[in-house]
């Protein structure tokens, strides 16, 4: 005998974790096979429990004997799902499945989140991200500006990871989950806010009396009348540069220790040369023209304090634009309560195990995921399905945290607490999707990793050319030229264009109930001309319905049901399935159903049995006509139900056709109005079936599709979605099932039904959690709102640089005689960045069309 062992698994989070734990079993002596998920591993072989967990153990994970099963040797291990629930306790289901619910993981490696610190640019995103990347064993990391986060994938530890982004210049701490995540940025967020606010009033409340007074009478103008004046003021302002603007003046340090620029550079370069100007002009007059002896103390603190304001602002529109995804973090209460012996008990939802038991009532918000076991309740899923309207769920139905009862009362089973409710599985996701970057997004970083350095070159250029060729006092100009390209050309707005737009579009998505894996998804999905659909179970309800029913020869439709259900009763059979359904929802069974004598099944047309004296046969054409009887009268209806996509199932009694079955797999109640949506957002529909070509046009039609392709096989789908790939067509693949999964892989973008198989939403880039199309139509109205969101603010970041250097340095001095002054340029590099933060936090009101 050969014992098949299963352990429960504490401490893995990813595919790595478990290739790990299967490769350290796999190297033990007598065993077999081993399958490992994210909670359990069967083992097979001739090894003891005990040797079993000590493997495990010396790989880093914990383990705990969960089950034991006996099989023979020759038994295969890989069990069909009835075969492993019934040999196993139900909730070890799923650790017989060699297949991982990989719902709950959306990446193959350990992932880690950073809170990051000191970032201010794109040109410190590619700093930190390539310190991260250095790190040995990181496989990927994202850094996030808009939120100063990074999301690292890899086996790299933690505090190599946080030595690295200290080593770049910048600070970071680990978060270990979203609670934590969340309270840290809140906290961080309010500590900057406050900082940059009290900076900013600082700053601006030297820079702004000074400014006035400087330009009545001409006072900024350096004069043996107001030379201790302007000394004093002078003193004042490096105060102020070092308490208000301290930070730009550190960050510059840290940046240039490691041979790298920012816009902390610029900042401090505009500032420092304005000061250092105007003291040494302050301290040695008679070395400067007296045209030249001008002062820009004021330039200095108005631009510290203009900036700070600009964080400020721009820190906290920040702040809404993680609104959609707080949102969801607020959906799960802080409570819940528990049934025990005797009565209930209120618990912090951080003790909530699974299998314990939970009630819910009118207005209670669910805390885990679970299984109804008493009671019916109407829930809002909207939060989490996108779904407006409630759903009615009674026992055996599942409950989902973050739902809603609106009315009625339940029991429930906890399954699912936690990190693995589906909600916080969605959270994960939504984060991780906020963290990528599309391939637009790649262009800005590659651009602002050299933008400093460019801009530098540029302001020494500027200022050389009017230092030689330009209008006396040449000194003082040149310095306002150096000064005012180095301040307006800030890449803050670039670096922000579309983290921004991603973190906003991603996060309204899920508040539709369209989750998308990765910002490409969205890049991909604005650019889909052609959306192919698989037919049953996404075009339709996926479970064989009748249709219609037509009764001949005074028999009642009541009669020709009871008679159909019994000659079908125990049948696995699809049609047989739709009968009994029928019988079952007309509530014919309260009157039992007949017994049925001398019961035969015919291959290939049908049944035949007896009740009574009565003799009924229940199948196709041939089945009659092979009995003689006459179907010349009703053959036209037949021929008709199979034109409409239906099958046609006879009843004939005792000789003499009683009844017509339309048979047929329904389109689900939206699907039309859904196809006619896409249809006005100028998409072409494709259904791609292995149905039959007549019954696939049949539904087409009804549908609205506009190009059939049927009779494929499931391994021929991708071949399909390739050949029209290989017409120049943009192609979406729209599917549910396991069969669909090679299709929505060769698509440009695949799209699975919420409801549907694990491999299809693992192999999918975008996953609506409603079963229904209209969200195929807000993901890709979206994703287009999006990128048009994401070119709005790097079209204007690029603009506003395009024209603000060239302005900056001096193109329009010959036609006006006026240069751009130094505090107005910092003005507009505060609100370039304001306006593109902005411009992202319209998505969260993104409005779709239905």
């Amino acid at each position: 005998m050969s014992t098949t062992t299963i352990l429960a698994l504490q401490g893995l989070t990813c595919m790595h974790c478990v290739g790990s734990v299967k490769k350290a079993l796999e190297n033990l002596p007598g065993v077999e096979q081993a399958e490992v998920t994210l909670e359990y591993a069967k083992v097979s072989g001739s090894v003891t429990p005990d040797t079993l967990i000590a493997a495990i153990t010396d790989t880093g994970y914990h383990a705990e004997l969960a089950g034991e099963t006996y099989f023979p040797k020759n038994k295969p291990l890989t069990t069909s799902a009835s075969e492993s629930t019934s040999q196993t306790p139900e909730f070890l289901a799923a650790a017989i499945d060699p297949t991982p619910d990989i719902r709950s993981t959306s990446n193959d490696h350990d992932s880690i989140q950073l809170l990051l610190d000191g970032m201010s640019c794109a040109s410190c995103v590619n700093k930190v991200q390539k310190a991260l990347q250095s790190v040995t064993g990181v496989e990927n990391a994202k850094v996030n500006l808009a939120e100063r986060s990074a999301l690292v994938t890899g086996t790299a530890s933690p505090n190599a990871l946080v030595d690295a982004v200290i080593k770049a210049g910048y600070g970071a701490e680990i978060i270990l989950d979203e609670t934590e995540r969340r309270e840290r940025q809140q906290q961080i967020a309010q500590a900057n806010m406050r900082r940059f606010r009290w900076q900013s009033a600082l700053a601006l409340a030297v820079g702004v009396p000074v400014m006035i007074w400087g330009m009545i009478g001409d006072n900024m103008m350096l004069t043996p009348d107001n030379h201790t004046i302007w000394l004093s003021i002078g003193l004042v302002t490096l105060a102020v540069m070092i308490f208000a603007g301290g930070h730009f003046y550190r960050n510059a340090w840290q940046s240039l220790k490691n041979g790298s620029a920012t816009m902390d550079t610029l900042v401090a370069l505009g500032t420092g040369a304005a000061w250092l100007y105007s003291i040494s002009v302050n301290l040695w007059p008679d070395i400067f023209p007296p045209q030249a002896r001008h002062i820009y103390y004021e330039a200095s603190a108005m631009i510290i304090g203009l900036i700070n304001l600009g964080h400020a602002l721009e820190q906290r529109a920040r702040q809404r634009s993680s609104k959609a995804l707080e949102r969801l973090l607020d959906l799960t209460p802080p409570t819940a309560r528990i049934i025990i012996e005797g009565g209930e008990k209120t618990l912090p939802l951080a003790d909530v195990k699974p299998d314990m038991t939970l009630r819910l009532v009118t207005g209670d918000r669910v805390p885990v995921d679970g299984e109804i076991i008493h009671g019916t309740v109407w829930l809002d899923e909207a939060m989490l399905t996108g779904e407006a309207v409630p759903q009615q769920k009674s026992i055996g139905d599942t409950v989902h945290a973050g739902t809603v009862v609106q009315d009625g009362t339940v029991l429930f089973k906890a399954s699912a607490v936690g990190s693995q409710t589906t909600l916080a599985r969605i959270i994960k996701l939504v984060r991780q999707a906020q963290s990528s970057k599309p391939e637009i997004g790649q262009l800005a970083d590659k651009i602002s990793s050299i933008f400093v350095p460019v801009v530098v070159a540029i302001a020494l250029i500027a200022g050389a050319i009017w230092f030689f060729i330009g209008p006396a006092p040449q000194i003082m100009y040149s310095l306002v030229i150096i000064t005012t390209v180095l301040i307006i050309a800030c890449p803050c707005a670039l670096g922000l264009a579309t983290p921004m737009s991603i973190i906003s579009g991603v996060g309204r998505a899920a508040e539709l109930g369209v989750l998308i894996r990765d910002a490409d998804a969205l890049q991909q999905a604005s650019q889909l001309d052609t959306l192919v659909f698989d037919k049953t179970g996404t075009l339709t309800e996926g479970m064989p319905q009748i249709t219609e029913i037509q009764t001949f020869n005074g028999f009642t439709e009541e009669q020709v049901l009871l008679w159909a259900g019994a000659l079908e009763s125990g049948s696995n059979h699809p049609l047989a399935k739709a009968i009994l359904l029928k019988v079952e929802s007309e509530q014919v069974e309260d009157q039992q159903l007949p017994e049925v004598t001398q019961f035969h099944t015919l291959a290939g047309t049908g049944v035949r049995g007896n009740v009574g004296n009565t003799t009924l046969l229940l199948g196709n054409l041939n089945l009659l006509e092979q009995n003689q009887i006459d179907t010349t009268e009703f053959k036209s209806q037949v021929d008709k139900q199979a034109e409409k996509g239906a099958t046609p199932v006879i009843l004939a009694v005792d000789g003499k056709v009683a009844a017509l079955f339309s048979i047929g797999d329904p389109l689900r109640q939206d699907t039309v109005s859904a196809l006619q949506r896409l249809h006005l957002q100028g998409y072409r529909l494709v259904m791609l079936t292995g149905d039959h070509p007549v019954t696939a046009n049949a539904i087409a039609k009804e549908a609205g599709i506009d190009q059939v392709i049927a009779g494929v096989l499931p391994d021929g789908k991708a071949a399909a979605i390739q050949n029209l790939q290989s017409e120049g067509k943009k192609v979406a693949m729209i599917g549910d099932g396991i069969n669909d999964a090679p299709a929505l892989a060769q698509a440009d973008v695949g799209i699975a039904m919420g409801s549907g198989s694990d491999i299809a939403i693992e192999t999918a880039s975008i996953t609506l959690m409603q079963h229904s199309l209209h969200g195929v139509a807000d993901a890709v109205e979206l994703s287009k709102g999006t990128l048009r969101n994401m070119k709005q603010n790097l079209f204007g970041a690029f603009i506003y640089n395009t024209l603000g250097i060239p302005i900056a340095a001096g193109i329009l001095y010959p036609l006006t005689g006026t240069l751009l002054n130094p505090v107005i340029a910092g003005a507009a590099m505060a609100l370039s960045s304001i306006t593109v933060v902005s411009n992202a936090n319209r998505l969260l009101y993104f409005k779709t069309k239905r």
